[in-house]
């Protein structure tokens, strides 16, 4: 009896202690794991211990945020879940939130799946109002049309403002315009596929929205007919594209993401003087090849990469044209594309050295200097990160499809517990990305003097995941005391990085 009695004041004494004080986070800042397991770890990154496990489903209160982990807590203690494997509860949120499309044609779905049917497209620097959150999906309102559209490819920025009618809430003769973007489309009597056809319009005519039902628009398509289309076969404006704004306002770019570097010169490797969030807009002053110099808000000048804004010169509501590549010459990359993947960073620092090395350093130098041996060899070069910052591995893999790279090239520096193991390892995944992987791991053989441990398959989801040739490199062994001395090597680095580029043009040459 008294053991039973003691049990139930250990449980009351629990819950009040316990659970009452998780609740009271859990009214604004709760999420539910959507992966069938999830990690808790002792901090906000990959390289801390696994203190604990939770199930597909739970509820969690987290009391605080550190780029993409939540702050939980676990047993009695504080621990760290990966917020892109939870969905947030955002039911009592107040604050009006916008989302800002990052790329071009971004897909807005019926439902969170990527095999549901597409309702419409945004195009790089359009906004939209975030309605709710499922997974890595976000519910979106985007001139009438509520969809669904994959986080990797938007940022959330806080609306200070309620967000602009629609187009469907708004009067006939609206501004709004509705440009075709298919080759030709059948204009019918009513908002219905089996509904008579009136007419036809094509690739490129722009109309004025009359009236929006659903995922159809009413169109004037000539100057007495009106009849309505499917949404889903045209991209939405807010002006008409035949006016010539340009001559009314200065050119002006606007940041796709939050934290947006801009930077004292047109290099990145130079000073960053403002970081900017998404959808803020500066005027340009002059193009530069890859860059825009731009006034700052204090009048000043300065910098911004043109492949991180939204060049607002062009009108919305225009596709991208596919890119014209340029013929690949033997010897040369010139019309490749390539992805270089600094593993680790910010919070994450990966493994640490014998000698105190952080992996997350080593990478990033190493890729800086295979950036430079690409681009001379003629490479286009996409940097995951190239900062100490931290990136999910699955924004790793978005990168690389949203320039739809020729190679992704995750690079890494190993550990193990028996600190007698050394050498450099490449690996693949799928039987399509092992003719990459051998053909780097043979250069870099014959220009680094490690043990060559080969090629080797891995589950790794930077590489399960992705739909390019990409593979994984641990170019040594940080564990070992005298491996971790030649890797942090000023040497060592030049000809791993050497080999590495000799590999992807050998690779290239023999396709």
């Amino acid at each position: 009896m008294i053991r039973r009695r003691f049990g139930i004041f250990a449980i009351i004494f629990s819950i009040l202690l316990g659970t009452t004080l998780t609740g009271v986070y859990a009214k604004d800042n709760s999420a539910v794991i959507q992966a069938d397991s999830i990690n808790v770890r002792s901090g906000p990154g990959l390289s801390y211990p696994v203190i604990g496990s939770m199930k597909k489903g739970k509820e969690v209160a987290y009391l605080s945020t550190s780029d993409d982990w939540l702050e939980i807590e676990w047993n009695g203690q504080t621990g760290w879940i990966a917020s892109w494997l939870t969905s947030k509860n955002q039911a009592n949120s107040e604050t009006p939130k916008t989302i800002v499309s990052k790329v071009n044609s971004l897909n807005i779905r019926t439902s969170p799946s990527i095999g549901s049917a597409i309702v419409g497209r945004m195009n790089a620097g359009e906004e939209a109002v975030k309605t709710g959150t499922d997974g890595e999906w976000t519910a979106i309102t985007f001139h009438g049309i509520e969809g669904w559209v994959h986080h990797e490819y938007i940022t959330e920025i806080e609306s200070a403002q309620p967000p602009e009618p629609s187009p469907a809430t708004e009067k006939a003769g609206s501004p709004n315009m509705f440009t075709v973007n298919v080759d030709a489309l059948h204009v019918r009597k009513k908002a219905d596929q089996s509904s008579k056809k009136v007419g036809m319009v094509h690739k490129g005519d722009t109309f004025a929205v009359k009236e929006i039902d659903g995922n159809w628009v009413k169109i004037n398509f000539s100057k007495k007919k009106e009849g309505w289309v499917y949404s889903f076969h045209g991209i939405f404006s807010g002006e008409n594209p035949k006016q010539d704004t340009a001559q009314t306002k200065r050119d002006q770019v606007t940041a796709l993401t939050n934290g947006t570097n801009i930077r004292s010169e047109a290099t990145t490797s130079s000073d960053v003087v403002l970081r900017a969030n998404a959808g803020e807009k500066f005027q340009v002053l002059r193009d530069e090849g890859d860059w825009y110099k731009i006034e700052l808000p204090d009048g000043g000048e300065a910098y911004i990469a043109k492949w991180v804004v939204s060049d607002d010169r062009i009108p919305v509501f225009k596709m991208d044209e596919p890119k014209k590549k340029q013929e690949r010459e033997p010897g040369t990359l010139k019309g490749l594309t390539i992805a270089i993947d600094a593993g680790h960073g910010g919070n994450d620092r990966g493994t640490t050295g014998a000698r105190g090395t952080d992996e997350k350093v080593l990478t990033l130098l190493t890729a800086e200097l295979l950036e430079s041996k690409l681009k001379a060899a003629g490479a286009e070069v996409i940097m995951t990160r190239d900062t100490d910052t931290y990136v999910s591995l699955r924004k790793r893999v978005a990168v690389g499809h949203q320039h739809a790279v020729d190679a992704f090239v995750s690079l890494h520096y190993d550990a193990n517990p028996n600190s007698s193991i050394t050498g450099f390892t490449t690996y693949y995944t799928k039987k399509t990305q092992k003719g990459l992987a051998e053909s780097i791991n043979k250069s870099l053989g014959s220009n680094v003097t490690l043990r060559n441990r080969g090629v080797q398959p891995a589950n790794y989801l930077v590489l399960r995941e992705n739909m390019q040739d990409a593979i994984l490199i641990e170019l040594g062994f940080l564990s070992n005391a005298s491996e971790e001395r030649i890797l942090t090597t000023d040497v060592f680095r030049e000809q791993a990085s050497y080999g590495i580029y000799q590999g992807l043009l050998d690779y290239f040459d023999s396709k």
